[in-house]
């Protein structure tokens, strides 16, 4: 029996691991091992470990780390709490293999904690670049400090062995979150309404806005030309809250205020992926900079109005509606995304990011292969660079050039 411990932050990892989870679960030669820490364990954040406690999936370990704060000092300071807390988790009861997903900062402190265990390391979604946040730095990271790479497609499996990972430690599964859409049964709009305890109508944007890292000055100033955007829209809107990052907090704020009086527009701290996916497959569009939009979106043929450059650098897909911050930007967006002659041309389209059988690939692979040295230790392949051997070549570092 291999024990698998399974790192989960919060609802924006834990909806595309669940395929992945049942899969481990029902495997004769697996033990799941589910270690929960982050937004899962807070109360602001809808104390979402429940949810998966309700799916029937128990959590072995619980790491709380995060400070009540989302200032860059507490954001650093719950990166050591992280760190600290699956030290003693994996002092205690080391599982034999890790598996993490994505680009957290909560994950990124269970990763660094594992590497002086020896404890192998298997990542899902690497070789992605979002050039806005600082989840890109912890995304490459988490690269070299793993050692099976599952990546969501052919393009990020060559940025993976471009970072000098062997070839045989990468696997382009697919995005298990599509997995996990197919897997899911969508609610009517009536059964949504009642789920959400408020009145869908036929027309209606979902919005998710995070805070883009890198841009923290810019914050208010860009999500109150969001607000203003999807004010100019004129139809009911559908929020859901922002992480945990540096000045998630002034988002939420924001949002909250801008909803303050309307019927028409509503938050929702978490809905589950069940009602996620529903909303996904009923709404007009998807307006914001979430991860979602450029990923499980196109499996609904659903518009996306992506905003600014939290997701800059990866892969788009045909519904993808890239703008700026400003108001005149987002509505402009939002206009096109709802016209009749846009959604006629994304009839039939299909998904970048994998055929929905990214779980199996992954579980098979946990299985199957060897916990060796030849595992652990890792060698760095190096890659020619395009101009060796050429005149082009430039200047060695530190080289001085000189004229008469």
């Amino acid at each position: 029996m291999r024990t698998v411990g399974v790192v989960t932050v919060g609802r924006s990892d834990y909806g595309i691991y669940l395929p992945v989870l049942r899969r481990i679960r029902d495997e004769a030669g697996l033990e799941l091992r589910i270690m929960a820490t982050g937004m899962h364990l807070s109360l602001g954040f809808g104390l979402t470990v429940r949810d998966i406690e309700a799916d029937g999936f128990e959590v072995a370990d619980r790491v709380e780390m995060l400070e009540p704060s989302d200032s860059p000092e507490a954001i650093a300071k719950s990166v050591g709490r992280g760190v600290m807390g699956f030290a003693e988790v994996f002092a205690r009861n080391q599982p034999d293999l890790l598996l993490t997903l994505g680009d957290r900062f909560e994950m990124y402190a269970a990763t660094v904690a594992a590497l002086p265990f020896r404890l192998p390391v298997a990542h899902i979604s690497g070789g992605e670049v979002t050039r806005g946040a600082i989840d890109d730095a912890l995304r490459h990271s988490m690269t070299k400090l793993s050692h099976l790479h599952f990546v969501s497609t052919p393009e990020y499996a060559e940025r993976v062995e471009q970072m000098g990972e062997e070839d045989w430690r990468v696997m382009a599964t697919g995005s298990p979150s599509l997995d996990s859409i197919q897997e899911t049964e969508l609610l009517t709009r009536d059964e949504l309404s009642s789920r959400l305890h408020t009145r869908l109508p036929h027309q209606f944007l979902l919005a998710t806005y995070h805070p883009v890292t890198l841009e923290l000055d810019q914050t208010p100033w860009q999500v109150g030309e969001l607000l203003a955007g999807l004010d100019a829209a004129s139809l009911p809107v559908l929020f859901t809250a922002p992480n945990s990052d540096t000045g998630g907090r002034t988002v939420r704020r924001m949002i909250d205020e801008a909803c303050e009086g309307r019927d028409d527009w509503q938050v929702f701290e978490n809905l589950g992926p069940q009602a996620y996916f529903s909303a996904l497959s009923l709404a007009s569009a998807m307006v914001g900079n979430s991860s979602s939009g450029i990923v499980e979106a196109g499996m609904f043929e659903l518009p996306v109005v992506n905003v600014g450059t939290r997701q800059a650098g990866r892969v788009r897909s045909q519904n993808i509606i890239d703008v700026g911050y400003t108001t005149a930007d987002v509505a402009a967006g939002i206009h096109k995304a709802i016209s009749d002659e846009f959604e006629v041309g994304l009839a039939g389209m299909t998904s970048l990011f994998g055929d929905g059988h990214a779980a199996e690939r992954i579980v098979s692979r946990l299985l199957s292969v060897p916990l060796d040295d030849n595992l652990l230790i890792k060698r760095f392949i190096d890659h020619p660079a395009p101009w060796k051997d050429q005149a082009d070549a430039p200047a060695a570092v530190g080289s001085r050039q000189t004229s008469c």
